[in-house]
Parts: C-alpha cells; sequence; structure tokens
C-alpha cells in the first residue's frame, strides 16, 4: 500500500497548493489551461485505449458496462457523496459553500481521471502482485501536476480535487489488496483488456475538460471490469461448451 499512500497524499497536497497558493490565476489563463490539459488527457487515454488487442471485447465492455453504470447511476453517486463533503466542510461558512456544485464536479472528474486510467490500474496490480511501485510513483508526478492547476481553476471547488485522494486511496488500495489474493486468475491479457478500457474512460474525461459535450464518464466505469469477468470466467466456459 506504500504506492497508494504516496499517490494519495501528492493529489491532496498538490490540490491545497493549488487551491490556497495559485487561487489568482486570471480567467484566461485558466480557460486555456484547461484545454491544455483536457487535450493532453485525451492523447494519453487514446494512446492508452489503442493498446488493446481485442476490439470487439472493447466495444462490449463499453457498452455492457454502461448500462450497467446506467441502471445503477453511479454518476449520480459520485455526486452525491461530493455533495455530503462539501455539507460537512462548508458548516454554514460562505466561502465553503461551493455554488453550482463545483465542488461536486472538481470532486468526480478528479476522481474518476485519477482511478480510471491504465496507471491506475497496472501500478495497483504491480504494487499487489510483485511489490513494485514505479508505476504508481510516476503517476504520482502526472496526478500532482494536474491537480495543481485544476484546483486552482475551480477556485473554491478546487477543495473537490483534494477530496478526490480519498477516493484514489480506497480504489486503488482495493485493487492492490484484491489483486494478492487473485495473483493467478489476474493474466496480462486481462490486465491490458481493464487497462484499455480504463485508458478510454479517460479520453472521455479528456472531452468534458474541453466542454465538447458532457459525458457522464462515473456510469461507464463498470466496463473497466468487464473484459475480466469475460477472459476469466465466460470465455472458458463458452469453450468447454463448444468442445
Amino acid at each position: 500500500m506504500f504506492g497508494v499512500a504516496v499517490n494519495s497524499i501528492v493529489i491532496l497536497v498538490c490540490s491545497l497548493l493549488g487551491r490556497f497558493c495559485l487561487r489568482k490565476i486570471p480567467e484566461r489563463f485558466e480557460r486555456i489551461l484547461k484545454k491544455s490539459i483536457g487535450l493532453s488527457i485525451i492523447y494519453v487515454g487514446l494512446k492508452g485505449a489503442f493498446d488493446n488487442e481485442r476490439m470487439l471485447l472493447l466495444i462490449m465492455s463499453m457498452v455492457i458496462g454502461a448500462i450497467a453504470g446506467e441502471l445503477i447511476d453511479i454518476d449520480a453517486l459520485f455526486n452525491k457523496a461530493g455533495r455530503w463533503a462539501e455539507r460537512c466542510l462548508s458548516g454554514g461558512a460562505a466561502e465553503m459553500s461551493v455554488s453550482g456544485g463545483a465542488f461536486s464536479r472538481g470532486f468526480v472528474q478528479s476522481s474518476i481521471l485519477f482511478c480510471s486510467g491504465a496507471m491506475a490500474i497496472v501500478g495497483s496490480m504491480q504494487s499487489g502482485l510483485e511489490g513494485r511501485y514505479e508505476t504508481l510513483f510516476a503517476k504520482s508526478i502526472l496526478d500532482g501536476s494536474i491537480s495543481v492547476v485544476f484546483s486552482a481553476s475551480l477556485g473554491p471547488g478546487g477543495l473537490g480535487v483534494a477530496f478526490s485522494a480519498i477516493s484514489v486511496f480506497i480504489y486503488q488500495g482495493a485493487i492492490t489488496v484484491l489483486s494478492g489474493f487473485l495473483r493467478n486468475v489476474l493474466t496480462p491479457e486481462i490486465v491490458r483488456e481493464m487497462s484499455a478500457a480504463g485508458s478510454l474512460l479517460v479520453a472521455a474525461i479528456g472531452f468534458n475538460f474541453l466542454e465538447v459535450k458532457e459525458i457522464k464518464v462515473a456510469n461507464l466505469i463498470p466496463a473497466v471490469f468487464i473484459p475480466a469477468l469475460y477472459i476469466a470466467l465466460i470465455e472458458p466456459a463458452a469453450l468447454k461448451l463448444a468442445g
């Protein structure tokens, strides 16, 4: 869990730095910085998605994952968690009561961004399976850089970015612990296809940064886990029946 803890702490510290030390960024710089981050995120996401070797499985995962996520309405749950944290923080203080749900947006978007990527999945698995932290350390540098700019651009809502450190710790910590128990199940093929699906979600976050079209990326999160279910369980059963 060492790598997971470092990643979470870096996000927390950098978010607070951006919120309280860089909050005077002029609006024109804020806009161009968000666009540049959005383009960078789209590039990183698509680059990871192109690593997949089963295009039909990726498409199937996105479709099934979208249906499951919409039925559960994960986006609403994330927003509810963000609003709850905002109420706990505000304590009636006007400055902490973030208008327009900026706190929730910062919490939701940064949580998905930091948790959905290939580095989050692969890095956590490497930590649990092999005790290697290099990927999570590299991810910490990227997440920290994004946290500074993102939290500064959101104003009071930047505190939502800081609270995403909790989501990162829980999510990546769970993958780290579970990967230790599932050592014989998580093959390189499963990890690759899960990472590709996660990377596609990261690209969607980039489009949200560009404000092209708002995508409820949280409702697509189940797509990340469909490849593991298919390759580990459904595919062997189908082959056995065919044989």
